[in-house]
């Protein structure tokens, strides 16, 4: 039996739909895409910068049943974070963790990470000594 092209068509943005609408509700893993980035420095103005300038991924893998987030790097030199503290609230998933960084280097950071469980808006925000970061993007069920 042969579908015709514009019934397959009609099939196909279906299922893209069905996809894109899918509910985050923490129990399949996601990736997250990373759209805009604010650094604020201590004395200096809050700016919008680009995610590498930054020293950031430009993708999130959150793995809820691993407890982790992984950041996508293209280098290959991705970084896992433990999910330390995980809750809902008002339809929101909140993530949060905290990482040392490099051994004998000041720079741990604290993290939350925001995922709205119909739309898949994120909000991730990463705070150290003298550093804050406001990030904005989305995410999607694998």
């Amino acid at each position: 039996m042969r579908i015709p092209a514009m019934g397959l068509g009609l099939i196909i943005c279906g299922i893209l739909a069905s996809t894109a609408h899918a509910a985050i509700d923490g129990a399949k893993p996601v990736i997250c895409a990373v759209a805009e980035v604010t650094e604020c420095i201590p004395e200096e103005a809050c700016q919008r910068v680009k995610a590498q300038d930054a020293g950031l991924p430009r993708f999130l893998r959150v793995d809820f049943k691993g407890e982790e987030i992984t950041r996508i790097d293209p280098s290959g030199d991705d970084l896992t974070s433990k999910i330390e503290r995980r809750e809902t609230v008002d339809g929101r998933l909140v993530l949060q963790g905290a990482e040392d960084g490099r051994d004998g280097v000041r720079d741990g950071i604290g993290w939350s990470l925001s995922i709205d469980e119909k739309t898949g808006d994120m909000v991730l925000t990463g705070s150290g000594a003298s550093v804050a970061f406001v990030i904005f993007g989305a995410c999607t069920p694998l």
